[in-house]
């Protein structure tokens, strides 16, 4: 793979990476619209391809808050159980309907487009929406398990048909159904269950066809010393000014996506 490396997608791995790092955002939402926006790549290659970027880089990251023991392996499993099968049921439907249609492109971004919205949305409001649900009378363990597990389901069906959600849409939502649990193991735990997820999803895109294993390799090898850097700058980063910027910028990709 390190034979087709190509400079100017390994610089958009690093810079992914490096704002990864910096601001916790997933990299789904801002690698696949670099990728279909900046690069031509097909919607279900550049999802395909992101997939498995998103699974190698998760490992490493799950790998790091499991030694911290930030992952709470209760929820983990919750979110799994909806998220899998979800993902491995969107496979076959996208398998299908792609050799029916032309039109699964279109339907990819349409749906990519609407993510990111939604996303930009998640990343702006997510600190004053865990806020609110800490005010509010806590759910025991057992009104929150079929919610979780529904949350991974939809995880499943976003994550698979477009790479984007695990993330700020993941987080968002658990801190609301948990707001007792600190906000580094709500992370640990969106960043373990993203590890089966991606790897599924991302393994399914493989069968189907939808991986650039060239562009994979160039990704990474920009990625990961970003996410280095980005990770130790991340304490002095201005957040107050960074995730305004970054909901902007999802946004706007959200709007071009769904007028392509």
């Amino acid at each position: 793979m390190l034979a087709h490396f190509d400079l100017l997608h390994g610089f958009a791995g690093l810079l992914v990476g490096f704002l990864v790092g910096l601001t916790g955002v997933g990299g789904g939402s801002l690698m696949t619209p670099i990728l279909v926006l900046l690069f031509g790549v097909a919607p279900g290659t550049a999802v395909g391809t992101d997939l498995l970027f998103a699974s190698v880089t998760k490992v490493v990251g799950s790998a790091v808050h499991g030694k911290r023991e930030t992952v709470d392996w209760h929820i983990m499993r919750r979110l799994a159980l909806g998220s899998v099968p979800a993902a491995v049921i969107t496979l076959i439907l996208i398998s299908d309907f792609g050799k029916m249609s032309k039109n699964s492109s279109h339907i990819v971004l349409l749906c990519l487009g609407a993510m990111l919205i939604v996303t930009s949305i998640a990343t702006l409001f997510q600190k004053q929406l865990a806020v609110m649900a800490k005010q509010h009378e806590r759910l025991d363990d057992r009104q929150v398990r079929i919610p979780t597990v529904l949350l991974g389901a939809l995880l499943g069906v976003a994550v698979t048909m477009t790479s984007v959600g695990a993330g700020a849409i993941g987080v968002t939502v658990l801190l609301m159904l948990y707001p007792a649990l600190r906000v580094a193991r709500i992370v640990g735990t969106d960043i373990a269950h993203a590890v089966p997820l991606t790897l599924v999803a991302g393994f399914g895109h493989w069968i189907i066809g939808d991986v650039d294993f060239g562009l994979l390799a160039s990704l990474l090898v920009g990625s990961l010393p970003g996410a280095v850097v980005g990770s130790m700058l991340s304490t002095r980063s201005p957040d107050h000014v960074l995730r305004p910027a970054l909901a902007a910028v999802l946004m706007v990709s959200g709007i071009r996506l769904l007028s392509q």
